[in-house]
């Protein structure tokens, strides 16, 4: 199992300096991750640091509370795949999908990802799973396949919880081959990863990523 080409190497603290965003990309080139994923702000810069390698770069939109107008996380997502992002991670209106409007929701949804596929880019949606009941996360995966997603994340890594093999399975089940799944906060292991891989999960973002692909490589499994 190549656990790095499945890596969101993320770094997403509020206080994340430019020599910290610069090592994070120096490191995703070195462990050839799949991409770096930083805020907005960060985004030109990274493409600019990561130019030559085969590492993407990832960012998100209405980060981390989900609780901003449509319009706003569209305008975001186009200003990030102008400067670059190749996938945006948005995070889901939670309150309006608890409060039962769901065709906000669809529209939330539907309205970044027409903006990131114009660009050629791929949408996650972060559902923040730790929030939701199980009901409320099928209800989720459903829309977010109706809405043109192209994935489903678990979570921001700002909440109460992360990600959970339960989570992933439940994701998965509902999603069947049609959207990726991204597992995301609080793995921070090979082990972790690799349980999450199995439930079905398709990509893993982490910030311990380098922990893992050392966990993959003392375990023989390479990275």
């Amino acid at each position: 199992m190549d656990l790095a080409k499945l890596i969101d190497h993320t770094l997403l603290r509020a206080d994340a300096t430019e020599a910290e965003i610069a090592l994070l990309c120096e490191e995703a080139a070195e462990y050839k991750f799949f991409s770096v994923c930083v805020n907005p702000y960060w985004v030109a810069y990274a493409v600019n640091a990561l130019e030559g390698s085969n590492v993407k770069v990832c960012t998100v939109a209405g980060f981390p509370l989900g609780a901003t107008p449509a319009a706003v996380k569209r305008w975001e997502a186009q200003r990030s795949v102008n400067d670059g992002a190749a996938e945006v991670d948005m995070v889901l209106n939670v309150g309006a999908l608890k409060s039962g409007l769901i065709s906000d929701v669809e529209v939330d949804v539907a309205t970044t990802a027409e903006m990131v596929h114009l660009a050629g880019g791929r949408l996650k949606v972060i559902l923040e799973t730790c929030l939701l009941n199980d009901v409320e996360k099928e209800l989720a995966c459903r829309i977010c396949m109706t809405a043109g997603a192209d994935f489903v994340k678990t979570s921001t890594g700002f909440s109460k919880g992360g990600a959970t093999v339960e989570d992933i399975r439940l994701m998965r089940r509902i999603v069947g081959d049609k959207l990726g799944v991204k597992a995301s906060g609080g793995v921070r292991s090979y082990d972790d990863a690799v349980k999450m891989v199995e439930a079905g999960a398709t990509r893993i973002g982490a910030s311990a990523s380098i922990a893992i692909v050392k966990g993959a490589s003392a375990s023989g499994g390479g990275y």
